[in-house]
């Protein structure tokens, strides 16, 4: 029971990664024990809000730069008095709290990736250290994220998040044993497991990794139907969970991990602390291990040091290892980082967006392959959203265990009956495009 007292309506908007959705839904859970009603991610359009929290992203320019504008709209609508109080935190928020503050007088707060208890204070809120793990799913009711470590101690070239968000720090496999129980009791079924580096899991805690002995508790969970692993890293990472893969049925056959670049002089640039012949091992490691599967990478273009030999590599790498999913961005100097303090940023920005604009295209066509080796094959499909049109049969979108929420596409459910979110249906496919599959019951 939460306390009685009505504060007002409240929203907490979140930009970026899985990560910061988690700790918008900590936020979220105290705030409405303190008496606030809550509605995740609305907006002045939608809602006459009292307070609207707004969890910006950080980690490269094109992300700062959203969350900018995001605030800027925000405190343009509370000067028209669409608003009441607009209150910024997470990682830009954090990292620049001192220019925000001069550059934005309007706004009525900013706090950091770890200020939850001080946003509560401001607030009004007393924080409930009880609600540790519990929170306010804004996500489906049937898929969550589950954080299980903050921060990261890598170190690479590129990379501000040890500076905003500090040194690689485990939860305690209770807690989140608890958490996972708290989301299956909300009615998930599908757990999502991220981190700065879900594969580093544990060394804090006992001096080893321990990813696959989580694992195999929360599979003990009851309604916990499927559990994925997101954000891993390769160097160093743990062949046993591979093992557990293959015979633990509640386990997707899914590993996202971005591995950057694939030349060794790009590789050592970024601090990457593997190699080329280690990665090729590894995925030949995955794909022994599990042979179905589906395997998602991030990769980076125009990191210095990355002249034309070099990406072409890159581009031969993708194309011979076939990535069933993968994603790109270009390099951007960060302040801070060990690349702009050490390494010139050589490469020019034309030049940068013509190589990702040549990798994603290659991307495109491997998907568009993946994807049609699956039509006529059968899978279950789980339900996210249905989307009913005038005088038709309501159309579902979901996903198979070989698609990640959010960042891969979607499985097309046609003439999809009753079927309702959250739902597991059996399905066969029938046609496919580049990023998307179409399915019938």
């Amino acid at each position: 029971m939460g306390q009685k007292k009505h504060r007002g309506l409240a929203s907490v908007y979140t930009l970026g990664c899985f990560k910061n959705r988690v700790d918008s839904e900590h936020l979220m859970r105290q705030l409405e024990y303190g008496g606030w009603e809550i509605i995740p991610d609305a907006v002045e359009e939608d809602y006459p809000l009292d307070v609207l929290v707004i969890n910006t992203c950080g980690f490269i320019h094109p992300a700062r730069e959203e969350s900018i504008n995001f605030i800027l709209e925000a405190l343009q609508a509370k000067e028209e008095g669409l608003l009441g109080q607009v209150l910024i935190m997470g990682c830009l928020s954090g990292r620049y709290k001192t220019e925000l503050e001069k550059e934005l007088p309007t706004a009525d707060g900013f706090f950091g990736v770890n200020d939850i208890p001080r946003i509560c204070a401001h607030m009004g809120v007393s924080y409930a250290p009880l609600l540790d793990c519990e929170r306010v799913l804004s996500t489906p009711a049937h898929y969550a994220y589950l954080k299980i470590s903050e921060g990261c101690d890598r170190g690479c070239a590129y990379c501000a998040i040890p500076l905003i968000r500090g040194n690689h720090l485990s939860r305690p496999k209770e807690a989140l044993l608890a958490e996972a129980r708290f989301l299956a009791a909300q009615g998930v079924k599908e757990l999502n497991l991220v981190a700065q580096d879900t594969s580093f899991y544990g060394m804090d805690l006992t001096g080893k990794r321990e990813l696959t002995g989580l694992m195999e508790d929360l599979c003990r969970i009851d309604g916990i139907e499927w559990i994925r692993l997101l954000y891993t890293y390769p160097q160093g990472f743990p062949r046993d969970v591979l093992r557990l893969m293959a015979t633990e049925p509640k386990i997707c056959h899914y590993v996202d991990i971005p591995l950057q670049h694939i030349a060794d002089n790009v590789l050592g640039a970024m601090r990457r602390n593997t190699t080329r012949s280690e990665t090729l091992q590894l995925i030949e490691d995955f794909r022994t291990f599990v042979p179905d599967i589906c395997l998602r990478t991030t990769l980076m273009v125009g990191h210095p040091g990355e002249d034309e030999q070099a990406f072409r590599q890159l581009l031969d790498f993708v194309e011979t290892t076939r990535f069933e999913r993968m994603g790109a961005f270009t390099y951007s100097e960060e302040e801070g980082t060990y690349g702009a303090r050490y390494l010139k940023d050589t490469v020019p920005e034309k030049v940068k967006q013509e190589r990702y604009a040549a990798l994603m295209e290659l991307q495109k066509g491997i998907s568009f392959a993946y994807n049609t080796s699956r039509v006529g094959s059968r899978c279950t499909l789980l339900a996210d959203y249905v989307l009913v049109a005038e005088g038709e049969e309501p159309v579902v979108l979901g996903r198979s265990r070989a698609e990640a929420p959010e960042v891969d596409g979607y499985i097309v459910l046609e003439r999809a009956g009753n079927t309702e979110p959250g739902t597991l249906v059996n399905v066969r496919i029938t046609r496919a495009t580049a990023y998307d599959l179409f399915a019938e019951i």
